[in-house]
């Protein structure tokens, strides 16, 4: 991929443009977060009566329990008032991807995979906690990993 990057004249404004042979989920979410303006760096996390903002970046995984969304960091778990569909669509294209029907689990934070029974795998966190990843969602992880059988 080459990359040019110019400095526009006076009276110019900035412009982007994006000339691609393909125009992949990868692509679609980098254009998606320049159209925003200013990336979503930041969760709203809802404790009790407190609301945190937390990075992005610190974020280990997402999890769904009783019409509820959950987010975890390395040791600390937040409340999101948004849908696991809205997460899955504006975070798509960076480091999270969805596992299962419940959970959105940020690649950048996975340790290691172990294969468990029935083709699902073990996601063992950097945080030591461990996640499941149902086999219906394990070949597009791999994908995104670049592991496992090439075709």
């Amino acid at each position: 991929m080459k990359i040019t990057i110019l400095t526009p004249g006076p009276g110019e404004e900035d412009e982007v443009i994006v000339k691609v042979r393909d125009l992949s989920p990868e692509m679609l979410g980098l254009i998606g977060r320049l159209k925003e303006g200013e990336k979503k760096d930041q969760l709203a996390g809802y404790t009790g009566e407190s609301i945190v903002m937390v990075p992005v970046s610190e974020v280990f995984y997402f999890d769904a329990v009783d019409n509820r969304v959950y987010l975890y960091t390395k040791d600390k778990c937040y409340e999101v008032k948004k849908k696991l569909f809205e997460i899955e669509e504006e975070y798509e294209g960076t480091s999270f991807i969805r596992i299962s029907k419940n959970a959105i689990v940020n690649i950048k934070k996975i340790e290691r995979l172990i294969p468990e029974f029935n083709g699902r795998l073990e996601a063992k966190l950097k945080n030591g906690e461990s996640i499941i990843i149902s086999r219906g969602y394990v070949p597009s992880l791999k994908r995104r990993l670049g592991i496992g059988k090439q075709v």
